[in-house]
């Protein structure tokens, strides 16, 4: 490993960890509606917005109705955004002879379920699909509200296991405004400037049709780019305004706003953890919730640099040494400008969470840095992953080991003076249970039959497996990014990726919603000497290996003859 790939390593875990405290105590004042620095500003603005809507700010929803009304405000959302990439033509800032690429029915309903999900999944290139229009008010404005709903359930699910003998989670619009306003519209507003003074495009020009000093002719596309960019990072979203996303020079032109954009996906759902420990007023909760976090994360991140530092064995001839003037290893499909290092940060961010917005070419790591990739997917966001969403997955499996540890030791399992009965059970189990069955559904139907191996473009045998695997795995995580082997626009393959991404979205949601009513109403449950210490180094040993194991059992097989076999049949 290269010096500068470990101290971009350390700076960047070192930066989260010190944000972790301050960012999480703001979060936790803006939820519990506590005195903020934006309150001059933002509160008119709130209270009108309570006021046209019709929100009574003193009025809380149970568990159903806020469940209901998460539905409800995503259905809203898909229906606009579907409405605005069907007339888009003629709406205005469209080109027709730049936007070449039919939005069919299909297509504009996997597009508008995607951003209204978080998931920003793209089977189309944006620069040659999408008006100005389209951009701006469809897409970048579902970045801001999808990622405000998913914080605003998050929080909601927090609420309740902080709860005690209440039958509310609180009010999903008044938790919603608060989290758009004070939160994601700051820090996008903020983050954009930077990406400004970095050189990304913030216009509404035409594109430029030039001639390269070789005599061809070359279309640069423009556009509203910073807009886009700050937000799909800070909104766990990651869809791109160019095809090549994170690897186009005008969505991530520098080292410095590589660095800065994967922060932006990490800094505000690793504080959570911080803001969970405050309002159950365990604040060792939720520091050991961030180490397993960091723990599962910083050996996802030396996995996959090990792995794409080495030679590709399928190269002969070449020099793959660490030298001033190259990175070495496998650099195909990466930019220079990243490196390695800038790169293996990327994917292990990307990865963990609900925003894939990738700077390389996730088709071209090597077997074994895909499977890190896929393995990060699969574990379910827990490892800091969406706005709210990531915290809510460790807390339901954490939830899980305790059910195991209480059953080993003869006790009625217990979590935060809550204890888990059979109803609650219940909800665990169907939220664990989703995530396995819809993937692995959803790959057997696609490699048995015509319609869903016919998107195997270019590659065949493993690697075409792992390929549909991943797309799965990544519209269920709500993450978006895929391997550029997989055609996916294609009717079939249009709506077998609505299905996880529906999934991914609102069947993990209601379930973790519904655990999270049936604590807030329990009284809670004095410790005693037979408490499990659910702060401890021991829990997060165990948190931590239940994780690993858990994955593993569920998708062992498929790993095997996907990414594992590829990476055998490349040493023998």
């Amino acid at each position: 490993m290269s010096l500068y790939s470990a101290l971009q390593y350390l700076l960047f875990v070192a930066i989260v960890t010190v944000c972790v405290k301050p960012l999480g105590g703001y979060l936790h004042r803006v939820f519990s509606q506590k005195r903020t620095a934006l309150d001059r500003l933002c509160g008119p603005l709130e209270r009108c917005i309570y006021r046209f809507a019709g929100v009574d700010v003193a009025t809380e929803m149970t568990a159903a109705e806020y469940a209901a009304a998460f539905l409800v405000f995503g259905l809203i959302c898909t229906l606009l955004l579907y409405a605005i990439l069907r007339l888009q033509r003629f709406l205005p800032w469209f080109f027709p002879a730049w936007q070449t690429t039919p939005l069919g029915p299909d297509l504009s309903f996997n597009t508008a379920v995607s951003f209204s999900t978080t998931t920003t999944w793209q089977a189309y290139g944006g620069e040659t699909t999408m008006s100005y229009f389209s951009q701006m008010v469809g897409l970048c404005a579902q970045n801001f509200l999808a990622g405000a709903a998913g914080l605003a359930v998050g929080i909601a699910f927090l609420r309740g296991l902080a709860r005690e003998s209440c039958a509310t989670l609180g009010n999903f619009w008044v938790d919603l405004t608060r989290g758009l306003l004070r939160v994601l519209l700051p820090g996008a507003l903020l983050g954009s400037l930077l990406l400004v003074w970095q050189g990304v495009p913030m216009n509404f020009h035409p594109y430029q049709s030039v001639t390269t000093l070789e005599g061809a002719s070359q279309v640069i596309p423009q556009g509203p780019v910073a807009a886009l960019e700050l937000i799909k990072n800070l909104g766990t979203n990651g869809g791109g305004f160019f095809n090549a996303n994170g690897a186009h020079p005008y969505e991530n032109p520098t080292p410095l706003t590589n660095f800065l954009e994967l922060l932006a996906i990490v800094l505000v759902p690793a504080a959570l953890t911080n803001t969970f420990g405050r309002m159950v007023h365990r604040r060792r909760q939720g520091w050991m919730l961030y180490w397993v976090m960091l723990f599962l994360f910083s050996a996802g991140l030396i996995a996959l640099h090990l792995s794409e530092q080495r030679p590709n064995p399928m190269v002969h001839g070449a020099d793959f040494t660490i030298s001033r003037l190259q990175a070495g290893g496998n650099m195909e499909g990466k930019e220079v400008r990243f490196g390695i290092g800038g790169t293996a940060l990327a994917g292990v961010v990307t990865s963990n969470g609900a925003t894939g917005s990738v700077n390389a070419a996730d088709d071209s790591f090597t077997s074994l840095g895909g499977l890190v990739l896929l393995v990060d997917l699969l574990l379910g966001e827990v490892i800091f992953g969406g706005l709210g969403t990531g915290l809510v997955g460790l807390i339901m499996t954490a939830s899980i080991a305790v059910f195991l540890a209480g059953l080993m030791i003869g006790r009625t399992p217990e979590y935060l003076g809550k204890k888990i009965g059979p109803r609650e059970n219940k909800m665990i189990v169907l939220y664990a249970l989703t995530g396995p069955v819809v993937i692995l559904a959803l790959t057997a139907v696609a490699v048995s039959t015509r319609a869903g191996l016919a998107g195997l473009a270019t590659n065949q045998g493993p690697h075409g497996l792992a390929g549909i695997v991943f797309a799965f795995a990544s519209s269920f995580a709500n993450n978006g990014q895929a391997f550029a082997g997989l055609s996916a626009n294609t009717p079939f393959y249009n709506v077998a990726t609505v299905i996880a991404m529906l999934a991914g979205r609102f069947f993990v949601a209601i379930p973790a919603l519904f655990f999270a009513g049936l604590a807030g109403a329990q009284r809670n449950t004095p410790e005693s000497r037979g408490t499990l210490r659910t702060d401890s180094l021991s829990f997060a040993i165990l948190l931590a290996a239940f994780l690993i194991v858990v994955t593993a059992l569920s998708y062992l097989p498929v790993l095997t003859l996907g990414p594992v076999l590829e990476h055998l049949q490349f040493r023998i």
